[in-house]
C-alpha cells in the first residue's frame, strides 16, 4: 500500500452536461457473457513486477481539459451479443508520436496518454497475451434498490490479445480448468472458452523504439461490469447505455497498476405509463433522481499486475472456513475429486523469520476513505486493529495498519493499490460489505474495499425506522450482481441495525439508557466497531461462522467479568445478537467486543508461516482441533435461508446467542412482551417523538419473525459436524433430541400461534399515529396483519417439504427400539404427531365451541390455504407419505368443521361465516383431490 504522499497524482476532467434530449441516445451495449472466475490456469509467466502493494515512484502528470462527448460517441461499443469487428481507424497507420503529440503521459503498468477529451492506453508488445487482474468497481450510482456507490465490483484474470493487424481484444481468461501436461492443456483449451470483455482498434503504428501498441480507452465506455442487469432488476424499465454522453473522468497509473475512471450514462426516452389495471406486483421507478429518465454510474477500471513471483498457495480444510480460489486439475484421470481449493489470504512474511514476534515485510494496510464521518473514524480503526491480536499469536506484530486518506486527496480508494474502508449512503440501505479480489493462480488477496452503509450508523438514532421506512417493517432491497463474489453479499450490518434498534428500545424502556446520553453514543460506536471487525474478517479470507454464537453457556453470558474478557460469542464472523437479560436477571456485556476462539484458530490456519516440507502436517494438526467445543464451525450452507436450502441444524443460525438457541428465542418473546407492556404503561409527555410507539411495536415484531422461523428448525432438525473420515467417531448428522423437538413445537403452538401473546390496550392501538409529514403515510397499523406475518413463517416451516422428508426419515438414524416409539411425549417424533399438533393448536376452538377472534380466523385461513395447495398440487412437492397424512388430517378437520358449524348459533356472525366458508373450501379441495387421484 502507498502512503498518501507517494500516490500517483490524478488528472481530473470536468463532467459533461446532462442529457439534453433523450432522443440522442445510442443503443446500449449488451451485458458481457463473462462471469467472475477465481480459479487459476497454467499461463505464460507474467512480466516482472513488484507485488501490488509495494510503493512505487509516482508519475508527474499535468491536468488536461474537458472531454468531448462526440468523440466518445464514435468509440467502439465494447461487447455486444454478436460483436462486429472494429472499423479501421484512419489514424492507425500514423506514427505513434504523431497520434499522442501534445498529450500527457502517465507512466505505469500500462502507460496512459491524455490529450483534451482523448485517453489512450499503451500496450507493450511484451504484455500481449500476458495475464493481469482486471477489475471494475462502482464509484457512483443511484442510491437505492441495490444501486449504490463505493462498491467493489467483479474482477477477472484477463489479457490483451492482438487480432489481425488492427484489433486488440480484452479477454477474460477461463481459469477453472488446469493441467500440467501438454496434451491435456490442449484439450482444456479446446473445451473451455475464454470470454470477450471489450475490443478496440489499434490507433497508431507501433512505437519506433518500444514497439508498443496504442488503443483509445473509449472501449471502456461499455457495460463491462454487467450493471445493466442490476438496473433491470431494480426497476424493470427500458434503460439503455448511452455511450454518446458517457465519458472518461479520471486516470492514474503506477508501476503495478493503471486505473481509468469513467461515468456511464443510462437513459430512456420516456417513462412508460402505468397499466390501466394495476397488476399484483408493482415495481416503482427511481425515487432519488431529478429526472427519472436519466442517471450516471461511475466505474473505476483497474489493470493490476499479478505478482511476478506467485505466492505459495495453501489448501483449505472444510473443518474451518476460508474463502478460496478453486481449480479443477485434470492432469491425471485417476483422482476421485480433481477440485483443488486455495485459501484466500494476503501475502504476509516476517521481516525477521527467526524472531518469535516480527513485523511483516509489508503489512496489510487499510486506508480510511475521507468520506468516513470524523466521529466514527476511531471506531472503524479499532475494528481493523482488533485483528492484530490474532496475528500476534502467530508471530506477527502490527500485521494490520490503518492510514487515513487526507481530506484534500484527489485519488480514489477504489483503485486496486489501496485496500480501503468507505462510507456510502442511500435512501433504503443499512448494510456493509467486505469483498476482495485475489490472484486466481494462488489465492493471494490483492485488493479489498469495505463498503459501510451510512444509514447503519444512523439506525441507532432511529433514522432507518422513522425516516427511511416510514415506521413500517419494510427492509431495503438488496439486488445481487451474478458477477460478484459470494463474500460481497454479507448483510450483517443490515440485520444488525434492527437488532441494535430492539436492544436500544429495551434499554431505554427500562430507563437503563437515555437516547442522547454518552452511553448511547458509546453503544453506537461499539456497534460500528463490531461490524467493521466482521467485514475486515471477510477481507482477510474468513467465511461466516454461524455456530460461533453457541459456544458459551447462558450462565457465562450473564457473568459481567466473563463477557468483558471473552466477549459474548466464539467468533466475530457470526451474526451475533445482543446479550439482553430479562428483568431481574444478572447482566453480562450487551455487545460483542473482541475476537473469539474461532477467529484466532482460523487466522492461525491461513497465515501462520511454515517451511514447505512441514506445512501439510502442521496444517493438519491445526485443523484437527475442530472437535474442541469453543471452535465449533458452520457456514451459510448449514444456516440455510436460500431457495432449496432451509437449514437443518438449529444450532446454526443468524442472530442467536448461547448454547441453547431455543431458550434464547423464548427469552426474545418475553423481551418483546416486556417492551410492549412498558410502552403501554408509559404516559406520553409533551415533546415526545410521535412515532416512538409505532417504532417500538414493529421492532418487537421483527424479533419474533426471526424467532418463529428459527425455532421451526428444531422440528425434524439434524445437528451437523464437519469431521473428516477417520478423524473422529461422530456422525455427520445426528437427529435433534425428540424432547427438544417437542419443546420447540410447543413454543410455536402455545406461544406464536396463541393470540394472547399479542394483546394490546385499545388506547395504545389508537395512539399509533403515522408520520404526518409523508404524503403516503398510510392509515392505521394492522395488528392482525403483523401477527399473521410472524405466524405464517412458522406455518411454512412446519408444512415444508424439507421438514416432512426429515421427519419421515428420522427412524433411519436411530435404533429400532426408539424408532418404534411414536407415542406423544416419547421416542422419535413423527410427521403424524407434528401435523396433528399443528392442526389441533390452530383450530383449538372447534373442540370447545369458543368464539374465534379475527387474529385466530386469519391464522386458520392461512393454515387452510396451505392444506388446500398441498391437496391440489402436492404431488412433486411433498413425499407420498406426507401427502397421505395431509389428506388424513384434512378429513378429520372437515369432520370437526361440520360439527362446529352445526352448533354455532351462539357465536358471532363473523365466526359462523368463517366456519361455513372454511368447511366449503376444504370439502371442495378434498373432492378435487379425490377426482384427480
Amino acid at each position: 500500500m502507498k502512503e498518501d504522499s507517494d500516490r500517483p497524482r490524478i488528472a481530473p476532467f470536468s463532467l459533461l452536461p446532462v442529457l439534453a434530449a433523450a432522443a440522442m441516445m445510442l443503443q446500449g451495449c449488451a451485458t458481457p457473457a463473462a462471469t467472475h472466475k477465481t480459479e487459476p490456469t497454467p499461463v505464460a509467466s507474467p512480466p516482472s513486477a513488484a507485488p501490488a502493494n509495494v510503493p512505487v515512484p509516482p508519475p508527474t502528470p499535468v491536468p488536461a481539459s474537458a472531454p468531448n462527448p462526440a468523440a466518445a460517441a464514435s468509440a467502439p461499443a465494447g461487447v455486444a451479443s454478436s460483436p462486429a469487428p472494429p472499423r479501421p481507424d484512419p489514424s492507425a497507420g500514423r506514427p505513434f508520436n504523431d497520434v499522442v503529440k501534445g498529450a500527457t503521459r502517465y507512466d505505469g503498468f500500462f502507460p496512459l496518454w491524455r490529450k483534451d477529451e482523448k485517453l489512450w492506453i499503451e500496450i507493450p508488445v511484451a504484455q500481449l497475451d500476458k495475464p493481469f487482474l482486471f477489475s471494475a468497481n462502482i464509484s457512483h450510482s443511484v442510491g437505492e434498490r441495490g444501486l449504490y456507490g463505493s462498491q467493489m465490483g467483479p474482477s477477472w484474470m484477463a489479457a490483451f490479445r492482438k487480432i489481425g493487424s488492427n484489433q486488440i481484444q480484452l479477454v477474460a481468461l477461463n481459469t477453472t480448468y488446469v493441467a500440467h501436461n501438454a496434451p491435456m492443456r490442449s484439450t482444456i483449451e479446446q473445451a473451455f472458452s475464454n470470454s470477450l470483455l471489450a475490443s478496440a482498434v489499434i490507433a497508431s503504428a507501433p512505437h519506433p523504439e518500444r514497439k508498443s501498441l496504442l488503443i483509445e480507452a473509449a472501449f471502456l465506455l461499455s457495460d463491462i461490469p454487467g450493471y445493466s442487469t442490476q438496473i433491470e432488476q431494480a426497476y424493470r424499465l427500458p434503460y439503455s447505455l448511452d455511450r454518446g454522453n458517457s465519458f472518461v473522468d479520471k486516470a492514474q497509473a503506477g508501476a503495478t497498476q493503471s486505473t481509468v475512471s469513467v461515468r456511464m450514462h443510462y437513459a430512456m426516452a420516456r417513462i412508460p405509463a402505468p397499466p390501466l389495471i394495476p397488476g399484483p406486483i408493482s415495481v416503482p421507478g427511481p425515487a432519488n433522481l431529478p429526472d427519472a429518465r436519466s442517471f450516471f454510474v461511475g466505474y473505476v477500471y483497474n489493470f493490476l499486475a499479478l505478482p511476478s513471483q506467485p505466492m505459495a498457495p495453501r489448501r483449505t480444510d472444510p473443518r474451518l472456513g476460508h474463502f478460496a480460489d478453486t481449480i479443477v486439475d485434470l492432469t491425471r484421470d485417476d483422482k476421485a475429486n480433481p477440485r483443488v481449493h486455495h485459501v484466500n489470504r494476503w501475502r504476509l512474511e516476517k521481516s525477521d523469520p527467526k524472531a518469535e514476534l516480527s513485523e511483516p515485510k509489508q503489512p496489510i494496510v487499510f486506508w480510511l476513505d475521507k468520506n468516513i464521518p470524523v466521529g466514527y473514524r476511531k471506531a472503524v480503526e479499532a475494528g481493523v486493529l482488533e485483528w492484530n491480536k490474532a496475528f500476534e499469536k502467530i508471530g506477527f506484530k502490527n500485521a494490520l495498519v490503518v492510514k487515513q486518506q487526507a481530506d484534500d486527496a484527489d485519488w480514489d480508494t477504489l483503485d486496486s493499490r489501496h485496500a480501503s474502508i468507505r462510507w456510502f449512503t442511500g435512501s433504503d440501505v443499512g448494510f456493509a460489505r467486505g469483498p476482495h479480489h485475489s490472484d486466481p493462480r494462488t489465492g493471494e488477496i490483492l485488493d479489498a474495499d469495505i463498503a459501510m452503509g451510512d444509514l447503519f450508523g444512523r439506525s441507532a438514532r432511529r433514522f432507518i425506522v422513522e425516516d427511511t421506512t416510514g415506521g413500517t417493517s419494510a427492509q431495503p432491497q438488496r439486488l445481487k450482481n451474478p458477477l460478484l463474489r459470494h463474500d460481497a453479499h454479507c448483510d450483517y450490518a443490515d440485520q444488525m441495525a434492527s437488532e441494535a434498534d430492539f436492544a436500544l428500545e429495551v434499554l431505554e424502556a427500562r430507563g437503563d439508557l437515555a437516547p442522547d446520553s454518552p452511553e448511547a453514543e458509546a453503544f453506537v460506536q461499539a456497534v460500528i466497531k463490531d461490524t467493521i471487525t466482521h467485514e475486515v474478517g471477510h477481507t482477510l479470507g474468513l467465511k461466516h461462522n454461524f455456530k460461533g454464537s453457541t459456544v458459551y453457556t447462558r450462565a457465562q453470558l450473564q457473568d459481567k467479568d466473563f463477557t468483558e474478557k471473552n466477549g459474548i460469542s466464539g467468533s466475530v464472523m457470526d451474526y451475533n445478537a445482543y446479550n439482553l437479560a430479562l428483568a431481574g436477571e444478572r447482566r453480562g456485556s450487551v455487545n460483542n467486543t473482541t475476537l473469539g476462539p474461532y477467529d484466532y484458530w482460523a487466522i492461525e490456519y491461513a497465515y501462520k508461516p511454515f517451511e514447505r516440507d512441514v506445512e501439510p502436517t502442521e496444517l493438519g494438526r491445526i485443523a484437527a482441533r475442530s472437535t474442541e467445543p469453543l471452535l465449533a464451525y458452520a457456514d451459510d450452507a448449514e444456516a440455510g435461508g436460500a431457495v432449496g436450502n432451509d437449514g437443518i441444524d438449529p444450532l446454526v443460525n443468524r442472530f442467536d446467542l448461547g448454547d441453547d438457541p431455543l431458550a434464547y428465542y423464548q427469552k426474545r418473546l418475553q423481551l418483546s412482551r416486556e417492551l410492549w407492556q412498558r410502552l403501554q404503561e408509559r404516559t406520553p409527555l409533551p415533546g415526545d417523538d410521535p412515532l416512538r410507539a409505532r417504532r417500538v411495536l414493529t421492532s418487537g415484531f421483527r424479533q419474533l419473525v426471526r424467532a418463529s422461523e428459527l425455532v421451526g428448525k428444531y422440528v425434524g432438525g439434524m445437528h451437523t459436524v464437519r469431521d473428516l473420515p477417520g478423524t473422529t467417531r461422530r456422525g455427520a448428522y445426528v437427529p435433534v433430541d425428540p424432547a427438544k423437538q417437542r419443546e420447540a413445537l410447543k413454543f410455536l403452538t402455545q406461544g406464536i400461534f396463541n393470540a394472547d401473546s399479542f394483546r394490546f390496550k385499545p388506547q395504545f392501538v389508537a395512539s399509533l399515529s403515522p408520520d404526518y409529514e409523508e404524503w403516503d403515510r398510510g392509515g392505521p397499523l394492522s395488528l392482525p396483519s403483523m401477527v399473521l406475518q410472524v405466524q405464517t413463517v412458522a406455518l411454512d416451516r412446519l408444512l415444508s417439504a424439507g421438514t416432512a422428508s426429515r421427519l419421515l426419515e428420522l427412524p433411519l438414524y436411530v435404533n429400532a427400539t426408539n424408532a418404534s416409539a411414536n407415542k406423544q411425549g416419547g421416542g422419535v417424533i413423527s410427521l403424524h404427531e407434528v401435523y396433528g399438533s399443528l392442526q389441533g393448536a390452530v383450530w383449538s376452538e372447534l373442540r370447545n365451541g369458543q368464539e374465534i377472534d379475527r387474529m385466530r380466523r386469519n391464522l386458520q385461513r392461512e393454515h387452510l390455504r396451505r392444506v388446500q395447495v398441498l391437496l391440489l398440487r402436492g404431488t412433486g412437492i411433498l413425499p407420498a407419505d406426507a401427502l397421505s397424512l395431509v389428506r388424513m388430517h384434512a378429513v378429520e378437520l372437515e369432520s370437526e368443521l361440520r360439527r362446529a358449524a352445526r352448533v354455532s348459533n351462539g357465536l358471532s356472525p363473523e365466526t359462523r361465516a368463517h366456519l361455513q366458508d372454511s368447511l366449503s373450501q376444504l370439502t371442495e379441495a378434498l373432492r378435487a383431490s379425490m377426482l384427480r387421484g
